[in-house]
């Protein structure tokens, strides 16, 4: 059976996202690409550009399921606050686009499962993610690999949900 996965790193400045197909164990790259909003722009811009970016690229695709990182320890509240504003613009976008299921992974969980340590560099799951799709283009930013790598995860979490994998 083919499953066209998104996969979403959400940020307040820059988005990354990443679309697969997996067929069983087979997973092929179809698209990538990342959501850049310059600093100088009011946030309520930068969130409605992430949508609008988002619904643009499940209307192209249409994906079935999708997958987006967790949220992880943040250096302050506030910090914590807007990646969340930046998540549920995301998480909304994906659900408003057609994706059926959306699945959430922690980081370590994402790069536990791509390159087998949760402790992984970001050099690492980018290195990774280019030998699993079979690439050898650069990525222009790491939060487009992070994107694909959350899509790869969840291809291999596929019918294994667990307690770490919260269906939203």
């Amino acid at each position: 059976m083919i499953m066209i996965i998104m996969g979403v790193d959400p940020g307040s400045y820059i988005t990354g996202w990443g679309v697969i197909e997996a067929t069983g164990s087979m997973l092929k790259y179809i698209d990538s690409g990342s959501v850049e909003i310059p600093k100088g722009k009011l946030f309520s811009t930068r969130l409605e550009n992430i949508y609008r970016s988002l619904i643009g690229v499940t209307d192209k695709y249409s994906p079935e399921q999708a997958a987006i990182e967790d949220i992880f320890f943040c250096k302050n509240a506030k910090s914590a606050l807007v990646l969340g504003h930046a998540r549920g613009v995301a998480l909304l976008a994906l659900k408003n686009g057609g994706c059926e299921n959306v699945f959430q992974y922690s980081p370590r969980k994402i790069k536990m499962s791509v390159v087998g340590v949760g402790s992984a560099e970001k050099r690492q799951v980018q290195h990774m993610v280019k030998l699993i799709l079979g690439l050898k283009k650069t990525f222009k930013r790491e939060d487009e690999s992070d994107a694909l790598a959350t899509a790869i995860c969840h291809a291999n979490n596929t019918g294994r949900v667990t307690k770490d994998i919260k269906l939203l």
